[in-house]
């Protein structure tokens, strides 16, 4: 099982408070990551920010945004034969961040 957890900082501010552009690419991520595509919910916050969960056959990709800040907080965890990597990757680029932090893990099964 692979395990990505990022921040995403200096983000395009109006795409970090878009709901249906977030929901759009946490399928794209799903995609690119190779993996399963289930269903996404979000929220958008008043006055801004977004929460999306997918769900994955694999396991799951989660944001949380804060535009105010140029921010999201994401993970990607995934199992088989998914690529996390790849969609933390086209994360980056979708949210136009321009300073990432990020720590992959591998979770063994015992």
């Amino acid at each position: 099982m692979k395990h990505i957890l990022f921040t995403l900082y200096e983000c395009d501010v109006e795409l970090l408070d878009d709901r249906m552009y977030i929901e759009n690419m946490m399928f794209e991520a799903a995609t690119a990551s190779n993996a399963t595509f289930l269903n996404t919910v979000s929220h958008k916050f008043e006055p801004q920010g977004v929460t999306a969960v997918t769900l994955l056959a694999e396991s799951h990709i989660s944001i949380h945004t804060w535009p105010e800040e140029g921010m999201a907080v994401c993970d990607i965890f995934t199992c088989g034969d998914a690529e996390p990597s790849l969609g933390y990757n086209y994360m980056v680029q979708a949210l136009k961040s321009q300073r990432q932090v990020h720590h992959e893990y591998e979770r063994p099964f015992t």
